[in-house]
């Protein structure tokens, strides 16, 4: 089969010809339809989050955002049959932890990455889900494999941050700092819940996205400190300042802009990890946080047991991750899409649907 190969950090990637990923009982092959090109993708390939533990065996195909078709399946696999239209989130559990037990797989205590687990990266033509009667999740009817592409990774990551990290409830404002993938599907999500929502970026083309899927009002925050994007808000909105705020960047700058539009009380959910600047570690202002009771709350993913949700909502039209999508590429386009991604050249999701 044909595949985007991985063999050193930061070194260009390459489509070639590789064996087909052998499958245990309890795992299936899916033949994507639409994998979702992530700035995670850019990450890991760049050599980021080993200050977290991650680490990435070399080489590997990434890829993680799939939305396919059930290619075969494994001996001991019971829900799944071959032609069916699947989402492979990317977070796979054990399904047998204390975590996953209680709904929480995204937490699992023996956790796999589809970005670091071989022979499961989606910039292929087939690509190994394990313990998949778990880890894979049907489709329905009215949502496209291009949706579960869309949904696999940064959206379904910004839902839990919205719907159950952050508790957003309808008429709250919300301030969305960063408005690439995860931040523009923080914005539909939030405006779909009934809230008024902020748009914060250094981009005038990605604040006028966010405004197309939602964002009431843009702040472009180009040179301006935490503090002079709060009174650009207090500005727009008055100067009780937002009950949410999303950090879909991550990084001292983003998490610094997010804190400071909070109104007192208010409930900030970090979306999004530092990079080589920061490493893991921001400096946070504690004495304002206890003085302005602001609380902070990290997300991860989403686990399994939140699909349903998720999926009715995208099912019956009420969110719809696939307008996202700003661009279609061919695998053998995924390194130049790469290539963009350290100077955020670009806009949207970018998804591969050719795979020959």
């Amino acid at each position: 089969m044909r595949a985007v190969v991985a063999e050193q950090f930061r070194k260009p990637m390459e489509l070639m010809d590789v064996p087909v990923p052998e499958i245990g009982a309890d795992d299936i092959l899916v033949r994507p339809s639409a994998c979702g090109i992530c700035r995670t993708d850019w990450h890991v390939w760049n050599g980021d989050w080993v200050w977290g533990g991650l680490k990435l065996p070399l080489p590997i195909t990434l890829g993680h955002e799939i939305g396919g078709v059930v290619d075969r399946v494994g001996a001991n696999v019971k829900r799944l049959k071959p032609g069916m239209r699947v989402c492979v989130p990317f977070n796979f559990g054990d399904g047998d932890c204390p975590y996953c037990r209680k709904g929480l797989s995204n937490l699992c205590d023996n956790p796999a990455w589809g970005f670091t687990t071989p022979g499961s990266g989606g910039f292929a033509q087939l690509a190994k889900v394990p313990n998949a009667d778990f880890n894979c999740i049907e489709l329905p009817a009215n949502v496209t494999e291009k949706d579960a592409a869309a949904l696999g990774c940064r959206y379904m990551t910004s839902f839990r941050a919205v719907r159950t990290r952050s508790e957003v409830q309808g008429g709250e404002t919300v301030v969305v700092v960063g408005a690439g993938g995860v931040g523009r599907s923080a914005v539909e999500i939030a405006s779909a819940l009934g809230a008024l929502v902020v748009a914060i970026d250094t981009k005038d083309s990605a604040l006028e996205a966010a405004k197309a899927v939602g964002a009431n009002h843009a702040i472009n925050s180009s040179g301006l400190t935490p503090e002079e994007v709060r009174e650009s808000l207090d500005t727009l909105i008055g100067s009780r300042g937002a009950d949410v705020a999303i950090d879909a960047m991550g990084g001292q700058n983003s998490t610094l802009t997010a804190l400071h539009t909070l109104a007192k009380g208010g409930r900030l959910c970090v979306a999004g990890l530092t990079t080589q600047d920061d490493k893991g570690a921001i400096t946070l202002p504690v004495d304002l946080m206890v003085f302005r009771e602001w609380s902070l709350v990290g997300t991860l993913g989403n686990p399994h047991a939140d699909y349903p949700e998720l999926l009715r909502l995208v099912d019956s039209g009420k969110l719809q991750p696939g307008r996202l999508i700003t661009e279609e590429v061919a695998l053998a386009d995924v390194q130049g899409v790469f290539d963009r991604l350290p100077t955020f050249e670009t806009e949207g999701f970018v998804v591969v649907t050719d795979f020959n």
